[in-house]
């Protein structure tokens, strides 16, 4: 009897600061996971940032290599213009 008695003695102090060590362990677990959802919500804010940035680049991409762009700016800056149909040769290729 007396030896169930110290078991359930040492028994609910043990059992305390194991709830208590559990109770710390949930707070930091909690904390640590709305740290990174905070760190994930600035990395997707980040990803959309450079999403935008690419559509962007793509499309100012398709506009510099337009034919038209690319015809107007060599006359332009350049002074060529299409050459007459008399000059030109068309050449097939076999492979």
């Amino acid at each position: 009897m007396r030896a169930l008695a110290a078991a359930r003695a040492a028994f609910w102090p043990a059992a305390s600061v194991l709830l208590v060590l559990s109770a710390l362990f949930v707070v930091v677990a909690k904390h640590e996971s709305r740290k990174l959802f905070v760190e994930l919500q600035a990395l997707e804010r980040v990803r959309d940032e450079l999403n935008v940035n690419w559509g962007q680049l793509k499309l100012e991409s398709g506009y510099l290599a337009s034919h038209d762009r690319v015809r107007s700016e060599a006359e332009r800056r350049l002074g060529m213009d299409r050459p007459d149909p008399g000059h030109m040769a068309i050449v097939n290729l076999e492979y």
